[in-house]
C-alpha cells in the first residue's frame, strides 16, 4: 500500500481559493447532474454520471499541455522563486504565477480542504463535506486541518467538480499550461465511507474541466489505480513523491511514460532514483516543507 498521509502539502490558498469557494456558491449550477466530461462535450448529464459510475475520460489522447519530454521541473509549492539552473518546468500553488518562459503547473487540493478554506467549506458548501456516524467532519489524520469531500454520490461529485472547476479554470487564466491534482487517494483514509470508484469519477470530472480550459492534468501519488487514472480519468501525466523511496516508480512509468515527476525528500531516496537508470527524467530531491532559497532548510538537486 501506498504511503497513507504524505507529508507535502501546499501552502493554505488563502484569499483567492475562499472567493473561488464562495462565487461558486452564489453561482450554483451543480442541481442538474452533468459531470464536468459531460460540459466538456456539450452534454448532457450521462447515465454513468447518474447511476454513480465512473465518469469516462473526454479523450483518449494525451493533452498537448504536459510536462515537455527529459525537462526537470520543480516543486515550488512552498512559494514561487526563480528556477534553479538546468530547470525547464515548476509546479506551484494556484494562488501563485507561472514562470515566465518555463512550463508550468498549478497545485490544487482536488479531494480535501485547504486549511485556511475549512470554514468556508463548512459555511457554503457543508453537505460536500464527509461527515462521520456523528455528524463530524471527517478529517485526514496526517493534516488534521484539512477536511475530506465527500465523493460518495454523483450528485455530491457534480457539485465538487463547479466548485474545484473554478480553482482548476484559475489556473488556465493565470497562464499556467497544466495542473496537478492532490489528494486522489482520500479515499483510503475515509475509514471505509468513500471509495475508489467515487475518486476516479470526480477526477474525470476536473481533467474534463482542465481539458477544456486548456490545461493537462496530473495524476497525484495513488499508484494502485493502476491504468484507471489514465484511461478513465484521462489524466496526462503524474507527479509522485518518493517514489524511489517507496519503489513505486515503475507503476507510474509504466502507465505514463516519461511523464512522470518525481520528488524525494531523503538523500537515500534521492540516491536510489539517481542511481536507478529507468527512473523518471524528472528526479528531484527538495525538503519536506518545500521552502524558498532564502530558508536555512532549502534544498533541492535533480539526477
Amino acid at each position: 500500500m501506498s504511503v497513507l498521509a504524505r507529508l507535502v502539502r501546499a501552502a493554505p490558498a488563502g484569499a483567492l481559493a475562499l472567493a473561488l469557494v464562495g462565487g461558486c456558491a452564489a453561482g450554483g449550477g451543480a442541481d442538474d447532474g452533468a459531470s464536468g466530461a459531460d460540459v466538456a462535450a456539450g452534454g448532457p448529464g450521462s447515465a454513468d454520471a447518474d447511476a454513480g459510475e465512473p465518469t469516462r475520460a473526454a479523450s483518449d489522447q494525451p493533452h498537448p499541455g504536459g510536462p515537455p519530454p527529459g525537462v526537470v521541473v520543480d516543486y515550488q509549492l512552498g512559494g514561487g522563486y526563480p528556477a534553479p539552473d538546468g530547470v525547464g518546468g515548476v509546479v506551484r500553488d494556484v494562488t501563485d504565477e507561472p514562470e515566465p518562459g518555463l512550463w508550468s503547473a498549478c497545485y490544487v487540493n482536488g479531494f480535501q480542504t485547504q486549511p485556511g478554506d475549512r470554514d468556508a467549506w463548512l459555511t457554503d458548501h457543508p453537505d460536500l463535506v464527509l461527515r462521520d456516524d456523528a455528524g463530524e467532519p471527517v478529517v485526514d489524520e496526517g493534516w488534521p486541518d484539512e477536511l475530506l469531500l465527500d465523493t460518495s454520490t454523483a450528485a455530491n461529485r457534480a457539485a465538487l467538480a463547479e466548485v474545484l472547476g473554478a480553482q482548476v479554470r484559475a489556473c488556465a487564466e493565470r497562464g499556467f499550461a497544466a495542473v496537478e491534482l492532490d489528494n486522489l487517494d482520500s479515499w483510503t483514509r475515509s475509514g471505509g465511507r468513500l471509495d475508489e470508484d467515487g475518486a476516479v469519477d470526480l477526477a474525470a470530472r476536473l481533467v474534463a474541466v482542465a481539458h477544456d480550459a486548456g490545461l493537462a492534468a496530473g495524476q497525484k501519488n495513488t499508484p494502485q489505480l493502476g491504468t484507471r487514472g489514465r484511461d478513465e480519468a484521462g489524466f496526462d501525466f503524474a507527479v509522485a513523491e518518493e517514489c524511489a523511496q517507496y519503489d513505486e516508480c515503475a507503476a507510474y512509468t509504466e502507465v505514463y511514460g516519461d511523464a512522470v515527476l518525481d520528488i524525494e525528500y531523503t538523500d537515500a531516496g534521492f540516491a536510489a532514483a539517481c542511481a536507478d537508470p529507468d527512473r523518471p527524467p524528472s528526479t528531484i530531491r527538495r525538503d519536506r516543507d518545500l521552502s524558498t532559497p532564502d530558508d536555512p532548510a532549502y534544498v533541492f538537486a535533480a539526477c
